[in-house]
């Protein structure tokens, strides 16, 4: 039987799209990215593009991996919600197409961390990935362990705050993306829960596919650059992470049947 969530859940990004609207229709938009971007900027540069990385689905997916081997439900929550949300992030971003802040602002008038992108501000990507995979995981996880699972709430915050510190997206952007992420995540922690169990034994076919997309994400992670050149660490430390559970996950394979 698949998790059923109270409908105070469904009704949390209320609270974010009523804050980002008041915000875009009283002209409040460019004054509070003004006042977070002038703030976060005393922090380094790396903390932020390091935090951002949290946002980027071949990123998340990366660090996530080893729940392939000890939660492949959550993981799986994970991926549903991610998936869900990179269609929705792209069908609104190209419906509203709506000028991000160097779109708008004067290149001296505000912080930017990496190259400037004019356009495509709403929703937030990062916010909206990173709130679906928090999401994803603390409503997968029983009700009564769910309490340190806020922590994962508190790291997509950080995500959201960081596409302002970079200048990537204003305000509005990512309360918007934080409201649409965690819909997300609950629709793919609802997947997650109609899997039978059997279908989530290592020899069964969905955990493979999982596999095959961990390959998909070594070569991204070879290949591309995700964010900023400061994340190359992070990445380095993911494709370690990703081979790491891609072994265990095989000598689970050759294992003989009991």
């Amino acid at each position: 039987m698949g998790t059923h969530f109270s409908w105070v859940a469904w009704c949390v990004p209320v609270v974010p799209f009523g804050i980002g609207a008041a915000l875009y229709f009283t002209e409040s938009q460019q004054s509070t990215f003004l006042a977070i971007n002038s703030v976060t900027r005393l922090a380094p540069d790396w903390i932020w593009t390091w935090i951002t990385f949290l946002g980027n689905g071949w990123g998340v997916f990366a660090l996530s991996f080893p729940l392939l081997i000890l939660a492949p439900r959550a993981l799986s929550a994970g991926i549903f919600a991610g998936c869900v949300a990179a269609i929705i992030s792209a069908l609104l971003k190209n419906a509203f197409n709506l000028p991000r802040p160097a779109g708008i602002l004067q290149e001296h008038e505000f912080y930017r961390i990496g190259e400037a992108v004019f356009h495509k501000a709403m929703p937030s990507g990062h916010t909206l990935t990173a709130f679906a995979i928090a999401s994803a995981y603390f409503f997968i996880a029983p009700a009564e362990k769910r309490k340190p699972f806020i922590l994962l709430f508190i790291a997509a915050s950080a995500v959201a705050i960081s596409r302002n510190a970079i200048g990537a997206h204003w305000l509005t952007d990512v309360l918007v993306g934080a409201g649409l992420g965690i819909w997300c995540g609950l629709i793919g922690a609802k997947l997650a829960s109609l899997l039978p169990n059997k279908q989530l034994l290592p020899r069964s076919p969905w955990p493979r596919i999982i596999a095959i997309g961990g390959l998909a994400s070594l070569y991204v992670l070879l290949n591309e650059t995700l964010d900023h050149p400061l994340n190359m660490p992070l990445q380095y430390a993911c494709i370690a992470l990703v081979l790491l559970t891609l072994i265990l996950f095989l000598q689970q394979q050759s294992r003989r049947r009991i």
